[in-house]
């Protein structure tokens, strides 16, 4: 599966779960880890997230956080899972400069793993879009 994105590492401080990449390697997919803490991009159409729409909860697949609710999960035409607004206080984002753009990133507020990217073409109430990779995400049916 090819990924792209840039080299990072885990974040060591600021965040309520602090791991080595070494820790999250033995935790995580390859892909996984690769997108989340390497800030990489799956490629698109390829996460069956994509296509969850069962009442429930997508919670960070490194920690384990909710972070988006299916109510707010919408078809984009991306490839990736989008959501017009986060649970509150789940994500919290960062301005990124790669690949030669501004754009604005999102990422666990407990953890800090990379998610995907929040843009402002979305649907109402909110306007916004989270284009979320499906490997930074477990996906937890409501009961």
């Amino acid at each position: 599966m090819k990924l792209f994105g840039k080299s990072h590492t885990a974040p060591t401080e600021g965040y309520d779960v602090i791991k080595s990449d070494e820790d999250w390697r033995k935790q995580l997919s390859p892909e996984q880890f690769t997108v989340m803490f390497e800030h990489a991009t799956e490629r698109a159409g390829t996460s069956a997230l994509l296509r969850e729409k069962r009442p429930g909860t997508f919670v960070c697949a490194a920690c384990g956080a909710p972070a988006y609710e299916t109510k707010t999960k919408f078809e984009s035409g991306t490839g990736w899972p989008s959501f017009w607004a986060p649970i509150e206080n789940a994500t919290a984002t960062n301005t990124d400069r790669s690949l030669f753009m501004v754009r604005t990133e999102v990422h666990c507020a407990k953890c800090g793993a990379h998610q995907g990217h929040v843009f402002e073409d979305g649907p109402d109430p909110t306007g916004l879009r989270y284009c979320i990779n499906g490997a930074a995400l477990k996906f937890e049916p409501g009961k």
